[in-house]
């Protein structure tokens, strides 16, 4: 059977976020590193996002479809458990996380470390200073959401998958580690599984630094 490939930028939070589906479930892949909007992805993803998925010749695009897919298509252990009330618990906090979350963690307040669009190239203080506040809420929202230790309250599930990336780059700021380290269930869900396999195997590369 062909190998699966996850085609995208390493260093995104959603393709990391795929290729550990793929670690979890124990799938042989291939990452081809390619960027949004690039050609390959293009053929893909009809708005140019990535990952995209290709398994022989069956293509995908969105992450969440490919970890159903995964899921549904390979043996090992579920990312969606198969408890209806885990299951909707999971797919709650995957939408919570890619509707709220990342636009205002990621596209917002890290990407005004990683991306500033000031005169200098220095972090964007305006962005993050007004991201941190709302942050703040949504950290407090995550932090009782992880009571159990995980989303689906199940076990290490796809939300739990979808979360850790985030996370990852988050802590790097000074406003993010400090938010995260004052949320006990958050910190320590991060803490526990920052060591499991999928993470470690995903690293990214560094962000662009001055």
């Amino acid at each position: 059977m062909a190998t699966l490939q996850i085609i995208g930028n390493p260093a995104s939070t959603y393709t990391r976020t795929a290729r550990m589906a793929c670690e979890e479930k124990g799938v042989d892949y291939e990452t081809i590193s390619a960027m949004p909007h690039s050609t390959e992805v293009n053929a893909i993803h009809p708005f140019g996002k990535i990952p995209v998925m290709r398994h022989g010749d069956f293509e995908l695009c969105e992450t969440k479809a490919i970890a159903t897919y995964l899921d549904r298509h390979f043996d090992g252990p579920k990312l969606i458990p198969d408890d209806p009330r885990a299951a909707a618990q999971t797919e709650k906090w995957v939408s919570i996380v890619n509707t709220m979350v990342d636009p205002l963690w990621v596209r917002r307040y890290n990407f005004a470390y990683i991306f500033p669009k000031t005169p200098d190239g220095s972090p964007d203080r305006a962005v993050i200073d007004a991201a941190v506040p709302e942050m703040r809420r949504q950290a407090d929202i995550l932090d009782r959401g992880l009571a159990s230790g995980s989303f689906s309250g199940n076990g290490f599930s796809f939300a739990d998958v979808n979360l850790m990336p985030i996370l990852f780059y988050t802590q790097m700021f000074p406003e993010g580690a400090e938010m995260v380290s004052g949320a006990k269930h958050l910190k320590a869900f991060y803490d526990k599984n920052a060591q499991r396999p999928s993470f470690t195997n995903t690293m990214p590369p560094p962000p662009p630094r001055d």
